[in-house]
C-alpha cells in the first residue's frame, strides 16, 4: 500500500494541492507561475558518449560503486542521473531551487508516484486539469527523507517537519526553466524526461541529492 500524505497547506501559506485523480491522496503544487531567471542554464548533457564515462567521473566514487538502481540529483550542474550498479541509465536536464528555496540535499527515498496529477489553486480554488497546461507536468514522483508515518507536505514547496523533508520530480510546461535554478525546491523536466524517468523509478528507489 502507498503511504497517503496529507498537506499542512497551513504551515505554508501559497502553497497549491495536487489531487491524484481517484487516488484521493492530496499534496502540494507550484505556488504560481515561475518568473524569469536571470540564472544560466545548466550546460548540455554529455551522456551520449559510449558508457557516460564523462558524465559518471563527475559523482562521488562511493555513488558510482553502489548496487543497484538509484537517482542521483546533482544541484550544481542540474542533472539527474539514473544510475544501476556503476553503469549510466539515463542523464536528464532539471530546474532546481531557486536561492532562498534550495532543493534539499542528502539521501531520500521515492515515496508517491502520481501519473496526471490535478493542481489546485489553494486561494481561489482553480484547478487546473491534467494536460500541457498543468504546472506540475503529467507527471508527479515524491521523494522524502525520515516522513513514513508522518504528515508530510508534497510539492513544489519544500517543507520540513521535525527532521521529516520532502520534495518531487515533476513535469513542466515552461520548457525555458529546465536547466535552470528557479523553483520552490522541487525538481523540474521536460514532460517527456518525467515520464521516462516515471517508467524507470519504483517505489522505494533510493535518491540521493548532491550539494
Amino acid at each position: 500500500m502507498r503511504p497517503a500524505f496529507r498537506p499542512l497547506l497551513a504551515a505554508l501559506a501559497g502553497a497549491s494541492v495536487l489531487l491524484a485523480p481517484a487516488a484521493g491522496r492530496a499534496a502540494a503544487g507550484p505556488a504560481g507561475e515561475p518568473e524569469p531567471s536571470t540564472t544560466a542554464p545548466a550546460p548540455a548533457g554529455d551522456a551520449a558518449e559510449p558508457g557516460g564515462t564523462r558524465a559518471l567521473a563527475l559523482l562521488p566514487t562511493d555513488l558510482r560503486q553502489r548496487n543497484g538502481r538509484h537517482l542521483v540529483l546533482d544541484r550544481q550542474r542540474r542533472r539527474l542521473y539514473v544510475l544501476e550498479s556503476g553503469s549510466l541509465l539515463r542523464l536528464f536536464p532539471v530546474a532546481v531551487g531557486m536561492p532562498g528555496w534550495e532543493t534539499p540535499t542528502g539521501r531520500f527515498e521515492v515515496i508517491e508516484m502520481t501519473p496526471h496529477p490535478i493542481w489546485e489553486h489553494p486561494e481561489t480554488g482553480r484547478r487546473v486539469p491534467a494536460g500541457p497546461a498543468n504546472p506540475l507536468g503529467s507527471r508527479w514522483i515524491g521523494f522524502h527523507q525520515d516522513c513514513l508515518g508522518r504528515e508530510a507536505h508534497n510539492g513544489e514547496r519544500v517543507l520540513s517537519i521535525d527532521g521529516c523533508v520532502s520534495a518531487g520530480f515533476h513535469g513542466t510546461p515552461h520548457r525555458w526553466t529546465v536547466g535552470r535554478a528557479v523553483s520552490h525546491g522541487c525538481v523540474r523536466l521536460y514532460d517527456e524526461d518525467v515520464r521516462a524517468l516515471y517508467d524507470i523509478v519504483e517505489m522505494g528507489m533510493p535518491v540521493t541529492v548532491l550539494p
